[in-house]
């Protein structure tokens, strides 16, 4: 017979601690920095094609642009344009209707695309610039805001995110081929 402090066992070495995941706060505040700088981004451009601040041309001179890039009836264009960035980027930094938001975007960012033209990737002639704001208007409506929006009031927006997102910008896209469409 042994005695029991004669038959020790080993204990099994320890798991390596597997990385921490990125906590909801990070996540958090990530998404709150990206709605903000994107949101506000886009609603300046908005209120250039508006009331022309920031050094824009006001409805007039946007409108001038637009008809010159072959839209129809370039003052209602340069209104449409300018009252979907103004609201949407203000939506999207508030996190308020967010996939609504980042779809209204993403609708006008193809317009943009289209409009500037795909000479080059590059800025100044390039297209990263619009096409930076396009993916990450999309990304928001498909992730959602993040804790720290006012979405976390509206009762249908906190759950099935990618949901409403994926037919949120189902819309926005259908809506900017449309006005594509218009464009001839």
């Amino acid at each position: 017979m042994t005695s029991a402090s004669a038959t020790t066992t080993k204990a099994p070495a320890a798991a390596p601690a597997a990385p921490r995941p990125l906590t909801t706060t990070c996540l958090d505040t990530g998404l709150l920095l990206l709605r903000v700088v994107l949101g506000l981004t886009m609603a300046a451009h908005g209120s250039q094609k508006l009331f022309g601040w920031f050094g824009g041309g006001g409805i007039g001179g946007t409108g001038q642009f637009f008809t010159a890039s072959g839209y129809p009836a370039g003052d209602a264009m340069a209104v449409l344009a300018g009252l979907t960035e103004t609201l949407g980027g203000l939506g999207l930094a508030a996190g308020l209707f967010t996939p609504l938001a980042g779809a209204a975007l993403v609708g006008t960012m193809i317009n943009a695309l289209a409009v500037h033209g795909v000479g080059s990737f590059f800025a100044p002639e390039g297209i990263e610039y619009e096409l930076l704001l396009t993916v990450g208007a999309a990304a928001l409506a498909l992730t959602g805001p993040g804790r720290y929006a006012a979405d976390r009031f509206v009762p249908v927006l906190r759950e099935n995110r990618a949901a409403h997102g994926a037919l949120a910008l189902a819309l926005g896209v259908v809506l900017g081929a449309v006005l594509l469409l218009v464009r001839g």
